[in-house]
């Protein structure tokens, strides 16, 4: 599937982009009740089959025990269903990608359904523990084209991330993005990573990726969002709760993630 433009045209892009976040904002439930700290038993919508549309695919993992410590919190599940929802939108309105915007699915690692869906997302990965059938399958996903967004973690989180990752790609270790990658210039033109975490002040998002035979002008099976939620940005961009701009920086990061994958 191809973009409907590229950056020689961002300004108008930026103007549509302007424009349907004002549609999010008048157009969607309230989200106080799926907020953090207070959100209730979530539940999740059934998955839906592959049409070949584009479609959000997120990934659920088993959860370590901490006792009760986290509650009812699923980790993976965080910012579901609006950031998706939103997101999906942005994608549909401002690209020519064909895109579910009202529908997303949730997978595992090692289910075989996870092969037709090109790009999966997993938050929070600082959780993440997979066991050996998961370890295969995302290995599988990888090799065989697919493209992950790990998003929504930070700070110590990195170190459980990166002793999983070396179960899934032994040989291959994430590779820190400057601004010059191709994946930033895939749709929007993103001049600067200047980017921190909408939570944790101080904390300057790093951009790492995992290419092929660990080179950077290869493909690139994965990217990182390290010290970064950009997902956080999209459940709330209708609410006014971070600045418009920072909402914007999100979309356009994800917009670009989507393009690049589907046509490299």
């Amino acid at each position: 599937m191809m973009a409907r433009r590229t950056h020689g045209g961002a300004w108008v892009a930026a103007r549509v982009l302007c424009c349907v976040l004002a549609v999010l904002a008048v157009s969607t439930a309230p989200a106080s009740a799926q907020r953090r700290g207070g959100r209730p038993q979530q539940e999740f919508a059934p998955n839906l089959p592959y049409d070949g549309r584009y479609t959000f695919a997120r990934i659920r993992y088993s959860m370590p025990d901490f006792s009760g410590f986290r509650g009812r919190d699923l980790p993976w599940s965080h910012d579901y269903p609006r950031g998706e929802r939103h997101f999906t939108k942005i994608v549909s309105e401002i690209t020519t990608v064909r895109a579910r915007t009202t529908q997303s699915n949730i997978l595992t690692l090692d289910d075989p359904q996870l092969g037709k869906y090109p790009i999966a997302y997993m938050a929070e990965a600082g959780f993440w523990i997979p066991n050996d059938a998961e370890v295969l399958g995302m290995r599988n996903f990888l090799a065989k084209g697919g493209f992950m967004i790990f998003d929504d973690f930070a700070g110590d989180a990195w170190r459980n991330f990166e002793a999983q990752m070396r179960k899934v790609l032994p040989d291959l270790r994430p590779i820190e993005l400057t601004v010059d990658h191709p994946i930033f210039d895939s749709f929007y033109r993103i001049k600067s990573l200047d980017y921190y975490h909408p939570y944790y002040r101080g904390y300057k998002s790093v951009f790492y990726g995992y290419f092929e035979g660990n080179d950077p002008k290869k493909r690139m099976l994965a990217i990182v969002n390290y010290n970064n939620d950009i997902s956080e940005y999209w459940e709330f961009s209708d609410e006014g709760m971070f600045p418009l701009d920072l909402s914007n920086e999100a979309y356009k990061l994800g917009v670009n993630y989507i393009v690049y994958a589907l046509t490299r």
